[in-house]
C-alpha cells in the first residue's frame, strides 16, 4: 500500500511537470506569435534592413517584442527638442528592444544624450574609433556615434551636438561569438539609429551622416 502510494505521488507530480511544461510551450508560442521583424521595431523607421541584421547578429533572434507606444524615435526627438529650449545638456531613451519569451533573454538598450559642445579628447580604450559623424566608436558590448546637428527643431545659432549609444542592457559579461561581428553589429545599429534621429529632427545634410556606416577603423 506504502508503496502504491509512492508510486501515485510520483505520477502525479510527473503530470503536474507535464502540464507546466505544456503552458510554458504555450506562453512561449504565443510570445512568438507576437513578435515582429526589427524594421518595425522603435516606430519602424529606426532599423534598416543591414541593421536588422546586425540585431541579429547581437541577440541571435530575428524576432522580438513589439516597441511600446513611446519607444520611438518620433517621441525621443520630441523629447530632445523640448529639452533642448532649457539646457543643453540632456539625455533619455530611444527604444529598448527584447527578444521574444522562449528564447534566450536579451535586452539591447538605445539612448540619447544632448551636449553643448563638439566631443573633446581621446576615445575610450575599450571602443575602436569610426569615421562617423563628429565621433564614433564600437566595442562587442556597445558603440556610439555623435553628430552635430543645426535645425528649425533646435532653435539657436550653435549646433547641438547628439549622441547615440547602443549597448547591451544587462550586466556587461564576456561577448560571445566574433568579436568583430559584434563590433560591427553594434556600430551598424547605433548608425540606423543615429542618421533617423538626424533625420527626424530635420538636421542639415542628416547631421553629417552619410546612408551606410562606415565600419572600417579610424
Amino acid at each position: 500500500m506504502r508503496r502504491a502510494i509512492v508510486g501515485l505521488a510520483a505520477t502525479v507530480l510527473l503530470l503536474a511537470g507535464v502540464v507546466g511544461c505544456g503552458e510554458e510551450k504555450s506562453r512561449a508560442e504565443e510570445a512568438w506569435e507576437q513578435s515582429v521583424s526589427p524594421e518595425r521595431l522603435c516606430g519602424g523607421a529606426a532599423v534598416s534592413a543591414q541593421a536588422g541584421e546586425a540585431l541579429e547578429t547581437i541577440t541571435g533572434s530575428s524576432r522580438f517584442e513589439a516597441s511600446g507606444r513611446t519607444s520611438t524615435v518620433a517621441y525621443a526627438a520630441k523629447d530632445l527638442s523640448d529639452q533642448f529650449t532649457s539646457s543643453v545638456t540632456a539625455h533619455g531613451d530611444i527604444c529598448r528592444v527584447f527578444t521574444p519569451v522562449g528564447v534566450p533573454d536579451v535586452d539591447t538598450r538605445i539612448t540619447w544624450r544632448l551636449s553643448g559642445s563638439a566631443p573633446k579628447g581621446g576615445l575610450d580604450p575599450r571602443y575602436t574609433g569610426l569615421r562617423m559623424g563628429e565621433l564614433a566608436g564600437t566595442a562587442p558590448d556597445r558603440a556610439f556615434v555623435t553628430f552635430a546637428c543645426r535645425s528649425g527643431e533646435l532653435p539657436g545659432v550653435a549646433p547641438a551636438h547628439i549622441d547615440v549609444h547602443v549597448n547591451y542592457g544587462a550586466i556587461p559579461t564576456e561577448p560571445e561569438g566574433d568579436v568583430e561581428e559584434l563590433k560591427d553589429a553594434y556600430a551598424t545599429v547605433a548608425h540606423s539609429f543615429a542618421l533617423s534621429m538626424a533625420k527626424e529632427l530635420g538636421c542639415e545634410n542628416d547631421g553629417g551622416l552619410k546612408p551606410q556606416p562606415a565600419l572600417d577603423a579610424a
